[in-house]
């Protein structure tokens, strides 16, 4: 059989030294060295602005006042630094600082990028938060808690309509509160346009002198998948470290010219370190996008890239789930997404091959070759990159080898074998929280990530590791038998694709192992129902059931044991939310707070008392 031909793409790191510790500990590094970096993000605006002044910075549609978007409104890297500069003289006139940060509400926008990047100037540090917090929550307990561990100074918001319940329910009177449209009953605030015309003084130059390696950027708050979420300092070494490593992992960043078509949110690392970060280090453009992998908003993602051809394009599962869908009959769209794109990038979340196989049926349909589909392992402690893939033959779980500068020490965990870091772009720790620091690293400085890994391949190290799943949450079978997660809910959405979004596995302490499936609004298209028809309704339907039925009968004729036999399957109508920390702003499921909130459909899947139960048929 002929190999797949495969649009061009150098891969930076594809060796590796393995060294052995301690008994059961390993040590993995690039053969490649780290090479010099910027002490400060800041240098790397100020080189674009004055070498590359007209080129375009980020763009984001315009809000039309009946709803939907309009044409672009566009910044260039010259106005993006005179911005930043004014912004930052407002802030130093403010005296906030790592004490006293600036916390900001809303979601990506021009506003929400320019005060961001004049908090970097100004060396005062900024609070990206889940808009979730204030827009989706009833009790806005999760942002009491980031103002609480944070204390801020300055409060950002984008629309006062929006996010006015939110602000006059949690934050104090004594924080001041910057809009940029509209304004707060009974309260003052700032208007966005006042920090914008603050003239820059020569305190600026001062405050850029007084930032260095060891600087605060900000505050991230993890997805508190156990606890209440933790911020995680992020300084300006881990920033520019993680973006040369980036540069020196996955060279096509500085190949041409960086285009992106991004909605990863700037409040999770993926989006606001990866993505933001690339773009201004390689002075590329950023066209936000205002679509998400919802049903409701993904026709605005496939609008803008039927529109602007991105170079490189990322995105969690489900989104490249429906572009691929899209891709089968939508010709503009394979045309201009597939024109100069030289790779695709998820993380997030596992991809299920039909998935990858859809997107590359596509790719050879319209222009003859593959896209190559690459993807790694990172997390908020690590700036996030941290492993990225070695060749184009990737497949679903493959996470590659360590980016130079890092080094991984794989530390056997009872049958698991976990992964930790140590490298400069791994955080000094969370903000007030000594304790918790402690906890998350090792005798030897090393973070302990909690994800476990395999190999690629045993007898070839340089094909670098797989993913294992989460050591938190395997769990035990009453047999004493360990379920392994991760890899098998990878291979019941596999199963199940395209129909199921995510899987919650169920059974810790009980004699078998249950499944409780978070379906894709492609059920839809088995049911004969209305389209409006309630998800509950679509679930029941006979077309539905008996395909499900056929998913976990597949399932059992695979399986070798107890702890990879799904016993019992139930369908959930409601999706994962995240105000109850169900779902991470990337789109990836929490596993443990799924089965802490639906508790008692846990214990009636059990039991044998819900209204459908699937179990594997005999043979």
């Amino acid at each position: 059989m002929t190999a797949p031909k495969f649009r061009p793409l150098t891969f930076g790191v594809t060796r590796v030294n393995l060294r052995d510790g301690a008994p059961g500990v390993h040590y993995l590094s690039a053969e490649q060295t780290l090479q010099d970096y910027p002490a400060r993000m800041t240098d790397r605006l100020q080189h674009w602005a004055e070498t590359a002044p007209d080129r375009l910075f980020m763009a984001r549609r315009e809000k039309l006042a009946g709803g939907g978007t309009g044409d672009w409104i566009k910044v260039s890297y010259a106005q993006a630094w005179a911005s930043a500069r004014n912004i930052a003289q407002a802030l130093i006139n403010r005296n906030l600082s790592a004490e006293r940060p600036v916390v900001i509400l809303s979601e990506n926008d021009l506003e929400h990028a320019l005060l961001s990047l004049g908090c970097v100037v100004a060396g005062v540090p900024f609070v990206p938060t889940s808009p979730a917090y204030s827009l989706i929550s009833q009790d806005y307990d999760k942002l009491r808690h980031v103002l609480k561990t944070v204390t801020p100074g300055l409060m950002f918001a984008a629309d006062a309509t929006r996010y006015g319940k939110a602000i006059t329910t949690a934050v104090g009177t004594d924080i001041e509160v910057v809009l940029t449209n509209g304004q707060l009953d009974g309260r003052a605030s700032t208007p966005f346009a006042e920090l914008l015309a603050t003239p820059a003084s020569p305190a600026v130059d001062q405050a850029i002198a007084a930032t260095g390696p060891d600087t605060i950027v900000k505050f991230l708050f993890t997805s508190g998948s156990t606890k209440l979420p933790k911020a995680v300092i992020n300084t300006q070494r881990m920033w520019c470290a993680n973006q040369q490593q980036m540069a020196q992992s996955m060279p096509v960043l500085a190949e041409e010219p960086l285009v992106l078509v991004d909605w990863l949110p700037w409040n999770h690392t993926f989006g606001g370190n990866h993505n933001f970060g690339m773009v201004v280090y390689h002075g590329g453009t950023l066209y936000i996008d205002d679509g998400k992998p919802t049903p409701t908003l993904m026709a605005e993602t496939l609008r803008n890239l039927r529109e602007i051809a991105p170079t490189v394009y990322f995105n969690v599962p489900t989104g490249f789930e429906v572009i691929a869908s899209a891709m089968k009959t939508d010709g503009i769209l394979r045309k201009n997404l597939l024109s100069r794109v030289k790779m695709f990038f998820y993380a997030g979340a596992s991809l299920a091959q039909p998935i990858w196989d859809g997107l590359y049926e596509a790719q050879e349909k319209e222009v003859g070759e593959r896209i190559v589909m690459s993807t790694g392992l990172g997390m908020t402690e690590s700036g996030p990159f941290a492993i990225f893939v070695t060749n184009p033959n990737v497949k679903a779980g493959d996470l590659g080898v360590p980016t130079p500068g890092l080094e991984l020490k794989l530390v056997d965990m009872g049958g698991k074998t976990e992964v930790r870091y140590c490298g400069p772009n791994i955080t000094p720790g969370y903000w007030r929280a000594p304790e918790e620091t402690a906890e998350h690293f090792d005798e030897e400085g090393f973070f302990c990530s909690g994800d476990a890994v395999k190999w690629i391949d045993e007898t070839d190290v340089h094909q670098g590791l797989k993913f294992d799943g989460r050591i938190a949450e395997d769990f035990k079978l009453a047999t004493g038998t360990f379920v392994s997660v991760g890899p098998l809910r990878a291979k019941i959405v596999a199963a199940g694709a395209p129909y199921i979004q995510d899987v919650v596995l169920t059974g810790i302490n009980l004699k078998e192992v249950g499944a409780m499936v978070f379906p894709t609004q492609a059920v839809r298209s088995l049911s004969d129902l209305d389209a409006n028809a309630p998800m509950a309704d679509v679930l029941a339907s006979a077309p539905v059931i008996a395909q499900f039925q056929k998913v976990i009968d597949e399932l059992a004729l695979s399986a070798t044991g107890s702890a990879g036999r799904i016993a019992r399957m139930c369908l959930l109508a409601e999706p994962p939310t995240i105000d109850r920390g169900e779902v991470t702003d990337k789109g990836s499921i929490n596993q443990r707070a799924v089965l802490t909130h639906r508790a008692a459909t846990v214990e009636a899947l059990h039991a044998d008392t819900l209204h459908t139960i699937l179990k594997p048929r005999p043979l």
